[in-house]
């Protein structure tokens, strides 16, 4: 039953007015936007686009948006996108005062991690992922007393206490050259299991792996391949590597949402299917709007949480502020930076 009164008027929103002036100065996103949000779409976000603009100037703030980020956010806002090595990389060099960080909280704390000065800022604290909710710090503690010697290369998408409990960070995208850069003949690789058994088809050092998986990619199979292959003769599929081993063995490419992006550009195929979050295929069709792109998606609902109007909020109020245990960042720090030192 409604929540409404009987015989109340509905409650309808506002809708915000925009000055030919704010129009102007977003007509350049609208064009660029044009191949994923419609013309009547548009007036939903505009104003909250012309906010941040303004806001990110007042503030000396920079916006780093992930991969898995709406297009109005990824295209609209961002000042840098990429995946999670991207925007590690880019973190450490922002001159900005404030960083608004578009993602999940560990990024978030990656990004506070490599500039303890600055301000780092999320939009919404619920914004979690359940790779990082898979393992703690004394989980770690207790498999290096189970393999004593044996070093820990732990995936980026763990709680700064997990990356101060490792020898070395890592990412999709250059996780074989992070294991093999170590020079042993085992490591411990955490939390994804699904990760690390891909990896370890690339390389002979002996993967030992920890059970965590990520919540959208272990939900793909290789019965969803075959069936959208049967319906898009043609297609190329492209899966990524925290999908279970079977789906990357039945796709013709794997790869990191950076890897997945190069390929598209590089190759142009006429007709793709991406195995991540569902996201990323709007956010290439903004530059290739002539691919046809099957979705098979899947949501990120942590990614989810991230919208216009709560990153214009946290700019306005300079809110949700990110902070890490200045012990725990310095030895979280030294696992980064040895993760970006890996060419």
């Amino acid at each position: 039953m409604s929540s409404q009164a009987a015989g109340a008027a509905p409650v309808v929103k506002p809708v915000t007015f925009m000055s030919p002036e704010a129009v102007a100065r977003t007509a350049a996103i609208q064009t660029r936007l044009q191949p994923v949000v419609s013309a009547e779409r548009w007036p939903l976000f505009a104003p909250d686009i012309d906010a941040i603009l303004r806001l990110k100037k007042e503030r000396n703030a920079v916006i780093l948006a992930h991969n898995y980020q709406t297009p109005e956010i990824f295209h609209g806002v961002a000042d840098i996108v990429g995946d999670s090595l991207a925007l590690a990389r880019e973190a450490a060099m922002v001159e900005a005062d404030v960083i608004v960080l578009c993602g999940v909280h560990f990024m978030a704390e990656t990004a506070k991690i490599i500039n303890p000065e600055k301000t780092v800022l999320i939009p919404d604290l619920k914004a979690g992922c359940s790779l990082a909710e898979s393992i703690t710090a004394a989980d770690v503690r207790l498999l290096r007393q189970k393999y004593p010697g044996v070093p820990v290369v732990t995936y980026v998408n763990t709680s700064a206490d997990v990356k101060a409990e490792s020898d070395i960070c890592c990412t999709s995208g250059n996780a074989v050259k992070v294991v093999e850069s170590l020079g042993v003949d085992r490591v411990i690789m955490l939390p994804d299991e699904f990760l690390a058994q891909n990896v370890q088809a690339q390389t002979k050092v002996k993967i030992i792996a920890w059970k965590g998986y990520c919540e959208v990619h272990e939900l793909f199979t290789v019965a969803d391949i075959e069936e959208l292959r049967a319906k898009h003769p043609g297609v190329i599929v492209m899966a990524h590597p925290e999908c279970r081993p079977e789906v990357v063995e039945a796709s013709d490419f794997s790869g990191s949402t950076a890897n997945m992006i190069d390929f598209v550009d590089q190759r142009r195929p006429p007709k793709v299917m991406l195995i991540t979050e569902c996201s990323m295929s709007d956010n290439i069709a903004v530059h290739h709007p002539e691919i046809e792109y099957i979705r098979p998606c899947r949501l990120c609902p942590h990614m989810k949480q991230i919208t216009l109007p709560k990153i214009r909020e946290a700019l306005e109020h300079m809110q949700f502020e990110v902070t890490v245990d200045p012990a725990i960042a310095d030895r979280a720090r030294l696992a980064v930076e040895r993760m970006l030192a890996v060419k």
